[in-house]
């Protein structure tokens, strides 16, 4: 049997495809008021309009602009076409924020790691590495810590300033960044203890003491600055300060924090537990305020929240129990909303 073409079958598949479309140049967008054959069109990408040039009737609307993107990132007025690149970080001022990542695949040759050790050294100093570094360190703690980024960015200013000036030559690294932290935390009024700050960077707290005590002398810190704008005789962070994040972990209604925090000014103004730290108080006056207002909540639960020991939450608790009649409001009493039975006695 003998075929007219060599390959039928290789004809037969190139007859299957599928027909190609696309815009039918012949089609012309004339001015329906105007009907000028030679009609004005203008692109107004401002607007996202298509105008007609002669009688200004608009013909389109959300027309995409396919310029290119020329974006401005100066700080200054005038032009500074970028086309890379985020905003400008006043941080990293003189510092080339623009990075170049070399891909490891050199098929086992090892030149990737040759162009990175090459573009590492060219790039950035050794002083600028470790700034780098500290960055990234403290986003990522202040991340873990649930902290805003003003706080992050706080802490980045201080840790710039201290690293340009030299005041912690020799401490490690980790101690700096958490001293930078926590004097960011108290600067935004945003408390965290020492203990929390230890907890999270793994830093020991008299290390932690020692370089926050370089910083506060250093940026001319008054000890007890905080603690005055909150009316708070003690230069650590006020106890009442802590209510609101511990009684959240505790699942406590809002009437609790605002009784607690009531009998914790009380008891300052008549010196009841004067000396005690805030962490205590804290976890004091919310065990008391639990039992005055007939929440139950167990020792142990506060004791884990607030991070000391049920021995020294009873303690606090005996001296607000002996002077509860000047802690306790008496329209506390005349509304309901507070019992005095209900405290449990010293002696239990």
């Amino acid at each position: 049997m003998a075929f007219s073409q060599p390959f039928p079958l290789a004809a037969q598949a190139q007859k299957a495809q599928q027909p190609t479309y696309g815009p039918d140049l012949a089609v012309r967008l004339i001015c329906p008021d105007c009907r000028d054959p030679n009609p004005n069109i203008v692109e107004e990408y401002g607007s996202g309009d298509l105008v007609c040039g002669s009688c200004g009737l608009v013909l389109g609307d959300r027309i995409v602009d396919t310029r290119s993107e020329w974006r401005t990132f100066a700080n200054d007025e005038g032009d500074d076409p970028s086309r890379v690149g985020a905003a400008l970080d006043p941080l990293m001022e003189g510092m080339d924020q623009l990075d170049t990542v070399i891909s490891f695949r050199d098929g086992g040759t090892g030149v990737a790691r040759e162009l990175q050790r090459a573009a590492s050294r060219s790039q950035n100093s050794r002083s600028e590495r470790n700034l780098l570094t500290a960055f990234r360190d403290i986003g990522s703690w202040c991340d873990q810590f649930s902290l805003p980024k003003t706080i992050s960015d706080i802490a980045k200013q201080l840790y710039k300033r201290s690293d340009e000036e030299k005041l912690l030559r020799g401490k490690p690294l980790e101690a700096v960044i958490a001293a930078c932290i926590f004097i960011a935390c108290r600067q935004a009024h945003v408390p965290r203890t020492f203990r929390e700050i230890c907890n999270l960077t793994h830093v020991s707290k008299k290390t932690l003491g020692q370089c926050y005590k370089a910083l506060e002398q250093a940026f001319n810190l008054s000890p007890g600055a905080t603690a005055q704008q909150h009316n708070v005789s003690s230069p650590t962070t006020g106890p009442e300060n802590l209510l609101v994040r511990y009684c959240n972990h505790l699942d406590l209604p809002a009437n609790v924090q605002s009784a607690c925090s009531d009998i914790i000014i009380a008891a300052r103004e008549h010196g009841i537990a004067d000396g005690r730290s805030p962490v205590s108080i804290a976890g004091g006056a919310i065990y008391f305020t639990c039992l005055l207002l007939g929440i139950p909540k167990p020792i142990r639960e506060i004791s884990a929240v607030a991070g000391v020991s049920e021995g020294t939450i009873k303690l606090v608790y005996r001296l607000y129990y002996m002077e509860r009649t000047k802690l306790v409001k008496e329209e506390w009493i005349k509304d309901g909303r507070a019992d005095m039975s209900k405290l449990l006695p010293v002696d239990k």
